[in-house]
């Protein structure tokens, strides 16, 4: 196939002319011969092109929308239903020209013999367009905006509740660089609940009392932390809290089942033994490591084991310490930007292991990269009494 750029309409003899003084076989090109020519007002504004991986092509040939996120401060993102990508523009050196209804030589049929013209309008041009590439969903704002009005319990006699700064799906959904996909799994994942119509996080005291109230019954009952049984909890803690709250703490600690047509709660272990060790840790600086062991292991309901491994990516033990100490240490409450966060790192500890900063890069992690790499571009390792640790490439300030 060839083409040319043109203010009329060419004949075919002009077309064979000009393969001649170019030195091209007509019989090595294929039989139609598209002459190009720019319709009037063409402009290099009226389109932008994206390049589009497979999972992006069949979404938009199934007929499914991409939508566009970002505030004015914030860098624009394009996400799917279920996955987040960075936009970025590329240049090209060559110019891009949208030719509708222009194809390909697999297009075509050799069903006329010898060569013919097809005369094809030029709809618009580029010399870029937008690249794409998976990235995390920026999540930070979520907590922020949620903490503006947190779910204290429903409000006592003659008490109004707050009803400002409350947000839909929808409200979320233009605020927060996410898909929706994404966007729900991370609300399950910070414990949020819709109220009336509004998803709102729980604050930390009052998801604690929750915890509280199911863990005493289940001691008081001798029930197996395995088998707690939804209507008798419901009946039994509905005079103290709704519920709807009940039942959302239970979805959110354990795992539904039904045996006998009766529906059971099977308590997750290391998920309740972690909440209460950020209640333990919530108001200290830091603490004794052992002496905190001890006051966990006495807290949490019979049967259950607490263990340090429970506690990756929220608390972190210091063992050069003497006494050994713990502090709260959250992967949530850590900057989201990868350099930022390494900053951060190595701010609050100038070595680490690789086992004890693992838990809070993991989420830096994109698609098919490791901790590992992650690690030796922004890290510098070295032995220390026979442990590899890692510090900072880049001077850090404190």
């Amino acid at each position: 196939m060839t083409g040319e750029l043109t203010a009329r309409m060419r004949t075919l003899e002009e077309v064979q002319a000009t393969l001649e003084i170019a030195k091209l076989k007509e019989e090595d090109l294929q039989n139609t011969i598209h002459c190009l020519s720019f319709g009037d007002n063409v402009s290099s504004a009226d389109y932008c092109l994206m390049e589009l991986d497979d999972t992006l092509s069949r979404h938009i040939e199934a007929g499914q929308s991409l939508v566009i996120r970002g505030d004015k401060e914030e860098r624009a993102v394009l996400c799917s239903g279920d996955l987040t990508y960075d936009l970025k523009i590329a240049d090209t050196s060559n110019v891009l020209l949208l030719v509708p209804g222009g194809r390909t030589p697999d297009q075509l049929t050799q069903s006329q013999e010898g060569s013919h013209v097809v005369h094809t309008p030029i709809w618009g041009f580029c010399s870029s367009y937008w690249e794409l590439r998976r990235t995390r969903p920026k999540l930070k704002k979520l907590k922020r905006l949620l903490m503006e009005n947190p779910y204290e319990g429903p409000a006592l006699g003659g008490q109004e509740e707050n009803t400002e700064d409350r947000h839909t799906m929808m409200d979320l959904l233009d605020k927060i660089q996410a898909s929706e996909e994404e966007l729900q799994a991370h609300l399950q994942t910070m414990h949020a609940c819709q109220i009336d119509g509004f998803w709102r996080i729980l604050d930390f005291d009052y998801e604690m009392k929750l915890v509280g109230h199911v863990a005493q019954l289940v001691d008081s009952e001798s029930w197996s932390f395995n088998k707690v049984p939804l209507q008798t909890s419901l009946e039994e803690l509905s005079p103290l809290e709704p519920k709807e709250m009940i039942k959302h703490c239970l979805d959110c600690y354990g795992k539904c089942y039904t045996e006998n047509d009766q529906v059971f709660y099977a308590l997750d272990e290391d998920k309740v033994c972690r909440a209460t060790a950020l209640l333990l840790l919530h108001n200290a600086v830091k603490f004794n490591l052992r002496e905190f062991q001890e006051v966990w292991q006495q807290s949490v309901p019979e049967g259950m084991s607490t263990r340090l491994s429970q506690l990756k990516s929220v608390a972190l033990v210091d063992r050069s310490a003497r006494p050994e100490t713990i502090c709260l240490l959250q992967v949530e409450d850590l900057p989201e930007d990868t350099l930022e966060r390494f900053n951060h790192l190595f701010a609050l500890r100038e070595k680490w292991t690789e086992e004890d900063i693992t838990p809070y890069i993991e989420d830096l992690c994109g698609e098919k990269q490791t901790t590992g790499a992650l690690l030796t571009k922004h890290a510098r390792s070295s032995m220390q009494n026979g442990i590899k640790v890692f510090n900072s490439r880049r001077p850090v300030a404190t």
